[in-house]
Formats: C-alpha cells, sequence, structure tokens
C-alpha cells in the first residue's frame, strides 16, 4: 500500500508556480495557433465556398475531414510522445502542421480542399493530448483543471484575436504575395507561426522535470515524487495500453467528449455564417470584419467563465458534475437561440451555450486521468480525444448537410443541444462509485 501523499513527497508550491510559469504560456500559446489553424476555415468559408464552387455540404466534409487523419493518427502520436519525449515530438507536430496548413492557401479545387484537411489533421495529430499528457507529467492532480483551463484559454482567445484577424486578413490580403484572394493569403500567414515556434519548443520545452534547467534537483525530484505517489494512490497501477484503450469508462467518456466537442465545433466552423445569416433572417448588415468581431464576443465572455469555473472545480474536488452542469447548460443556450427574434437574443443566447461547452472541457479532462497513469494514460487519453473529435467530422458535415437540406442552421442546432444533454447524462453516469471523488 502506497504512503500517503505529502510523507516525503510533499511539493514546494513555488515549485508548482515555476512550472505554471515556465509552461503555461508557452503550451497556451503553441494551442492558440494550434486552433487557429484548425477553424480559421470557419472564416474562410465566407468567400472560399464561393471561389471554389463550394456547396454548404462539401464545406463541411471537407471541414470535418480533418478529423478522420486526426482520428487514425492520434494513438501512435501520443504513445510516441511519451516513448521520446515531449520536446522533440510537439516541435515535430508544430512544424509539419504549420507546412500543411499554409499550403491550403494553393487549393483549387473541392478534392484538393479535401486532400490537405485530411493531411492538415494527421500532421496536427497528437498534439492536444499531448499536452493533456505532459501536464500529467508537472502538476499534482488537485490543481490540473486550473491548469488545462489556463491552457485552454488559447481556444476562446483563438477566436477572439482571430476573428478579427482572419476577417481582416480575408478582406484586405487579395494581391498579397501574389495570392489572387484574400482567404489565400490568410492560410499562407495564419500557418507560419507553427512553424517557428516548433522550432522554439526544441530550446524551450523540457520534457520532464528532471530535464528542466530552471529546477534545482531536490526540487524535481520532490514533484516527480509526489506525483508517482499521487499515481500509486489514485490509479493503483500502471494500467496497460490495450487495457486502457478497452475501458468501459473510458469508452464512455469518449461518449461524453464527442458530445461536447460536437457543439464545440459547430460554433467554431459555422457562427460566422450564422452571424453574416443575420441580414437575410432580421436584415441587419454587418461588414466581413464585423462578422468577425461579432463572432469574437461568445468566445471572450466564455475564457472568462472557463478559469473560474475550473478553479470552483479544484477547490470543491468535485469533477462530473462540473462537466454534466455546463453541457445542460450550453444545451438550454443553442435551444433557446432558436427561438429569438433579435440579433442581440439570438447573439446572447449562443453566448450561454460557449460559455456551457468550454467549461466542460477543463474539468472533463479530469475524469480519464484520474483512471490512468504511464502509457496507459498515453492512449487512453488519445483515445478519449481521437473518438470525441469525430464530433469535428461529423459536426461540420451533419450541420453542413442539413443546412442544404433545409435552407437554415435551425436543426443542426437542436443535434447539438441534444447531443449536449446526452453528454451531461453519460458523465454522470461515469462517475466512480460512492465513497470516491469523481
Amino acid at each position: 500500500m502506497s504512503a500517503p501523499l505529502g510523507e516525503g513527497t510533499a511539493v514546494d508550491p513555488r515549485v508548482v508556480r515555476k512550472a505554471t510559469i515556465r509552461l503555461v504560456p508557452l503550451l497556451a500559446l503553441l494551442y492558440l495557433v494550434n486552433y487557429l489553424d484548425r477553424v480559421n476555415v470557419g472564416f474562410a468559408a465566407l468567400t472560399m465556398n464561393a471561389d471554389l464552387g463550394l456547396s454548404s455540404a462539401a464545406y463541411g466534409l471537407g471541414a470535418g475531414l480533418f478529423f478522420v487523419g486526426y482520428f487514425f493518427f492520434e494513438v501512435p502520436s501520443n504513445i510516441a510522445l511519451h516513448k521520446v519525449g515531449a520536446r522533440l515530438w510537439i516541435a515535430r507536430i508544430m512544424i509539419t502542421w504549420g507546412l500543411v496548413a499554409s499550403a491550403t492557401a494553393f487549393v483549387q479545387g473541392e478534392v484538393g480542399f479535401y486532400v490537405v484537411r485530411v493531411l492538415l489533421g494527421i500532421a496536427e495529430a497528437g498534439f492536444f493530448p499531448g499536452v493533456l499528457l505532459y501536464l500529467t507529467y508537472w502538476f499534482p492532480r488537485p490543481q490540473r483543471a486550473r491548469i488545462v483551463a489556463l491552457t485552454f484559454l488559447a481556444v476562446p482567445l483563438a477566436s477572439v484575436i482571430g476573428s478579427p484577424l482572419s476577417t481582416l486578413l480575408i478582406e484586405h490580403g487579395e494581391g498579397w504575395f501574389g495570392f489572387d484572394a484574400g482567404w489565400r493569403a490568410m492560410f499562407f500567414l495564419e500557418g507560419l507561426p507553427a512553424v517557428l515556434l516548433g522550432v522554439a519548443v526544441l530550446f524551450l520545452l523540457p520534457s520532464r522535470p528532471g530535464s528542466a534547467r530552471w529546477l534545482t534537483a531536490a526540487e524535481s525530484t520532490a514533484l516527480e515524487q509526489h506525483l508517482a505517489a499521487e499515481d500509486a494512490e489514485q490509479v493503483g497501477r500502471e494500467v496497460p495500453t490495450r487495457e486502457a484503450l478497452t475501458n468501459p469508462r473510458v469508452i464512455a467518456l469518449s461518449l461524453v467528449y464527442f458530445g461536447i466537442v460536437f457543439g464545440l465545433y459547430v460554433l467554431a466552423f459555422f457562427l460566422p455564417q450564422v452571424v453574416a445569416g443575420f441580414q437575410e433572417q432580421f436584415g441587419t448588415t454587418f461588414s466581413l470584419v464585423e462578422v468577425g468581431l461579432v463572432t469574437a464576443v461568445p468566445y471572450a465572455v466564455a475564457a472568462v467563465a472557463m478559469v473560474l469555473w475550473a478553479r470552483h472545480s479544484d477547490r470543491t474536488g468535485e469533477r462530473a458534475w462540473h462537466v454534466a452542469g455546463p453541457a445542460f447548460l450550453g444545451a438550454a443556450g443553442i435551444a433557446a437561440a432558436l427561438s429569438m427574434n433579435s440579433p442581440l437574443l439570438v447573439m446572447v443566447c449562443i453566448t450561454v451555450c460557449a460559455v456551457g461547452v468550454y467549461a466542460a472541457i477543463p474539468v472533463f479532462w479530469q475524469l480519464p486521468t484520474a483512471l490512468l497513469s504511464g502509457v496507459g494514460a498515453a492512449a487512453g487519453i488519445a483515445l478519449v480525444n481521437s473518438f470525441g473529435n469525430l464530433a469535428g467530422f461529423a459536426a461540420p458535415y451533419l450541420t453542413g448537410w442539413l443546412q442544404d437540406l433545409t435552407g437554415s442552421f435551425r436543426t443542426g442546432l437542436w443535434v447539438v443541444a441534444v447531443l449536449m444533454v446526452a453528454a451531461g447524462l453519460i458523465a454522470l453516469r461515469s462517475r466512480p462509485g460512492r465513497g470516491r471523488t469523481a
């Protein structure tokens, strides 16, 4: 039986603070660039679809094909990260995805759009679960929801910053570098930071506490011993890869993540088009840049709510209800948006939905890491993320197909509401037994 935590393995809070200051801003910046390169296609669609002759269904298929390559390479990528080290593997991921993201600028038709989206998914596979796994090497469990939330701030910030930036590049980028359309210049420029940051990672990101030059030997040893003691007490043993991939609770959590991420990607890929559609629905006219600014508002509010909610979860130690509650809130917000009769009220409801989606995700990731450690955690986290991110394929394709079929986004948004309710219910059903922390 393992020794109680804190007996000979206590971590000085200053060590955790050092790790937070040194690692979290860098990881958040990497993830901001990552998410922007993944979803800037939503803004490109405002003009790209017409240039390439893409229907809503064809665009949705192409946007979602990213997750096909992502799905098949996610688990092997995360296992590779665990074996070769985060520094080398994250750098490799970033450089390859940056090159592919920039290459999207040269797409000439529907097939080319499909191909480059699949390649982008293959190149990027393993980044987000790799970051989640990497955080387990550095931060005690009771603080991880807050740390994940601070890192995940990059996602709403990518929309807050990326929405006006992407639309400005689309509006004014025609002719830059010889491109015949602004969306091409946007893809080309927004892919380059990933390549540069990938090179920087080789010098700035230590793979483990023992290789961090800004920790003393005593500090890194104490941190690693504390984390090992936590794993021994809460997980018990290192779960093998096969067992992690077939664990019923891991599979159930994959379904939870699918429902939450479905809402995330409908917002990411179609919110700009929903806002642009206010002109036809309500007679409200926005310029391209104004669409970007309006689209940024829900994400700004969601960013604040996400951090506060994660801190509350860490403080109380409760996880499952902190996932289910926001999922129910997000479902209610998107359902309410369908009955509103003004752009302002629609955006308020969509903001509520965004708050629900983003508040749920950082806390959610404390559920699989409570079950797994070591290579099992690498495989299990990757499985949950890859299966959940199949919603990244299903959400844009199904939403685009329903929009073509019905002429509006209403049916697709109802699907979001239903899946988020289901995610909340499964999260509650997947709680550990009585007497254990969810």
